[in-house]
């Protein structure tokens, strides 16, 4: 049962409810395993229902681990989502699978494209022999619920892919994207993608609130004043929040529990204390730098000829 305190919000017109904050899978990878599976198992005790991972994190740890963390009757409390980064037919597929047993489980809750941040990434996902028959096979055959993508790169990727997705008469159930105190100043996801999110029924998962620990070395808001901004954003159902210790758990649960809507003149303040050292990006690394970018360091995880399928 979730915790009847804990907030929860419709996930776009899916018809599910998922907790306004979720779990990280990335850094599920970090702490011993035993802390991990305390972590994911802690949160669905509590009610954090949404739980993130993708087939690439840690070489597949986390999955493998939350795999772990969802037996003995754990799976039942989680809404579980994965991604996979294959953009041919034939990779994702094969992904897929790989996730599934990995994380001990016969279907995702939500099955996403991961690293949707070149402009040629939509053009895979949607060309013959592309990774949406995959998507589509593995929705028919019960493996995943519903559909999305994700990427941290540029707005104009997304909102790229979602037009494609309209063109192709196909609509993603869920888009996650970074939100955050920062991406409102620089190359903004809230500004730009926020607006045909909600037109389109697209639910939107919210990742990054802290800038992977960016907005933090900032030094310009709270780590609650990071968290509740973005988890006010207009369309956002949850919050993806990495943690990788039982205080990061608790911080979470905090933010969730006093989460209360803001006026426009806290943003504003908010917004204000952050405007100068936002201007460039400093403090989103993963639109600047290729750091973050995992399948540029790894083209073969896209499968086939970098992804494009053969002709």
């Amino acid at each position: 049962m979730k915790n009847q305190d804990l907030p929860y919000r419709a996930l776009g017109r899916t018809g599910a409810q998922v907790s306004i904050i979720g779990v990280g899978g990335y850094h599920l990878g970090e702490p011993e395993e035993a802390t991990a599976i305390r972590i994911v198992r802690g949160a669905l005790d509590r009610g954090i229902n949404f739980l993130d991972n993708c087939w690439d994190y840690h070489d597949g740890r986390s999955e493998l681990r939350m795999g772990k963390a969802l037996r003995d009757g754990y799976r039942a409390k989680a809404f579980l989502m994965t991604k996979v980064d294959g953009r041919t037919k034939e990779s994702a597929a094969k992904q897929i699978d790989e996730s599934l047993k990995r994380l001990g489980t016969d279907h995702l809750d939500v099955l996403q494209l991961h690293e949707v941040i070149r402009m040629e990434d939509p053009d895979r996902f949607f060309s013959p022999g592309g990774a949406v028959e995959a998507f589509i096979e593995a929705q028919k055959a019960g493996k995943a619920r519903f559909l999305g993508f994700t990427g941290h790169k540029d707005p104009h990727v997304h909102l790229y892919m979602l037009a494609l997705a309209e063109q192709h008469g196909f609509h993603f159930d869920t888009v996650q994207l970074p939100l955050n105190v920062m991406d409102a100043h620089f190359r903004s996801f809230e500004k730009l993608v926020l607006p045909e999110a909600a037109r389109q029924e697209v639910a939107v998962l919210g990742m990054k609130a802290l800038g992977a620990g960016s907005v933090m070395e900032s030094g310009t808001v709270t780590a609650m004043e990071a968290l509740h901004y973005a988890m006010g954003l207009p369309g956002v159902a949850v919050t993806i929040n990495g943690m990788d210790s039982m205080e990061r758990l608790e911080q979470g649960i905090e933010a969730a529990l006093t989460f209360q809507p803001w006026s426009a003149a806290q943003r504003e303040a908010v917004l204000a204390k952050t405007k100068h050292v936002a201007r460039h990006g400093h403090f989103e690394g993963y639109k600047t730098t290729p750091f973050f970018d995992g399948t540029a360091q790894n083209l073969e995880w896209l499968g086939g000829m970098g992804g494009l399928p053969a002709l």
